[in-house]
């Protein structure tokens, strides 16, 4: 591997890419598959909750690509070594923290249940006979059935970060990144989170702030960079055009477009990466604006090398990352179900021979079909930012 790869480089290249699990997405099985597929096809970063749980499972995604990284590279995918893991936090309220609730015994029967069907991570169950409601580690706060539900029965229950809770993961799981949430008018609030992140700062390799659009967010974002300056790392601008909706349609990707050649135009130091909203398009979109080839220039007005790029750095991808794989990730925990009800049904009629392993079928490294098939799936959306690169289609 040439130090070109490592994920700094990337962002200094343009042509970064990050795997957005989710803030509030905790079905820890889709995370540790959706991390293992992502970095075998040349993922640069994988996002995951800032839950201990979460972030095992990314961690043991990691591990299994780091194994398997040489058969990625022989049949052809990017696999450059382990992405750098992060985490998000925020310091107020904010949609990507948050989750879905509602009492299903409230539920008019004769509701033909909309909230069920539009619901694109399958968190919302009528079927089950033990179970009905919202799935809450696959909920990860779209809000979509919010106004789906004809008797709106469904809120949205907020959590913010403390803290307190952030020293502990910086420190105890040793990520590589983290990400906070803000937006414009919250300088107090950010503030307050920020200095319980600045005595661990300088374990860190890149810092990410996320922010959507409004009025007077240039002049918000310059103010978070004075809080956060001097930065020993590497820090990204999150454009957020619109947050969790790049499943939703081609043209949801026109607002975190536009978003980041307003804060290109800006001038801050640091990367500009996009986020909500980015689909199969964004890259398309980009190339046409002119915003894909990465210039280096120092800040001269600060007496230090800061980098300040004219151009975007890379691209975020939820929502639409997970459920390009989705249907993959569907068949692999049909067959774990089918395992365990085959082994529970050969236990009753004590069967004397050798169970099926069930324990294992949920990763998805213990299927090889539908391994290759998901890391050519995640490469299809890797290689669009990709392309140019030695060891890229």
């Amino acid at each position: 591997m040439t130090k070109r790869y490592y994920p700094l480089n990337s962002l200094k290249e343009g042509h970064w890419f990050k795997l957005i699990c989710g803030a509030s997405f905790q079905h820890l099985p889709a995370v540790r598959n959706l991390t293992l597929a992502y970095s075998l096809a040349g993922a640069d970063c994988v996002d995951v909750a800032a839950a201990p749980a979460a972030i095992a499972a990314a961690r043991e995604g990691l591990q299994i690509a780091e194994t398997l990284g040489f058969l990625a590279k022989s049949r052809g995918f990017g696999f450059q070594g382990k992405p750098w893991l992060m985490v998000s936090f925020n310091d107020g309220e904010d949609p990507h923290f948050r989750k879905a609730e509602f009492n299903p015994a409230a539920c008019p029967t004769d509701c033909w249940r909309p909230c069920e069907n539009i619901c694109p991570a399958e968190a919302i169950t009528f079927g089950d006979i033990s179970f009905a409601g919202v799935i809450e580690e696959r909920c990860y706060g779209c809000g979509r059935c919010l106004p789906a539900c004809p008797s709106q029965l469904i809120y949205a229950r907020s959590y913010v970060s403390t803290p307190e809770a952030v020293a502990p993961l910086v420190l105890e799981t040793g990520v590589d990144a983290i990400e906070i949430h803000t937006q414009i008018g919250r300088e107090k609030d950010f503030e307050r989170l920020w200095q319980s992140v600045r005595p661990w700062v300088d374990r860190l390799k890149l810092v990410a702030i996320s922010c959507t659009d409004g009025v007077g967010l240039i002049e918000y974002l310059r103010k978070l960079y004075e809080i956060i300056s001097p930065l020993p790392c590497a820090l990204i601008w999150q454009t957020d055009g619109r947050p969790m909706s790049g499943d939703l349609g081609v043209g949801a990707t026109n607002a975190a477009v536009k978003l980041s050649q307003k804060v290109l135009a800006a001038g801050l130091p640091g990367y500009i990466q996009l986020a909500g909203g980015t689909n199969h398009r964004t890259v398309e979109k980009l190339k046409m604006a002119g915003l894909l080839s990465a210039i280096e220039k120092p800040n001269t007005g600060t007496g230090k090398n800061l980098l300040q790029s004219d151009f975007v750095a890379g691209v975020a991808y939820g929502s639409y990352a997970r459920v390009l794989l989705s249907p993959i990730l569907e068949k692999l925990e049909t067959m774990h179900e089918y395992q365990a009800e085959l082994a529970r049904t050969l236990q009753s009629t004590n069967f004397s021979g050798e169970l099926p392993n069930d324990s294992k079928s949920i990763k998805l490294e213990t299927a090889e079909e539908l391994l290759w098939e998901a890391v050519s799936k995640a490469d299809s959306l890797v290689s669009q930012i990709k392309r140019g690169v030695s060891g890229f289609s």
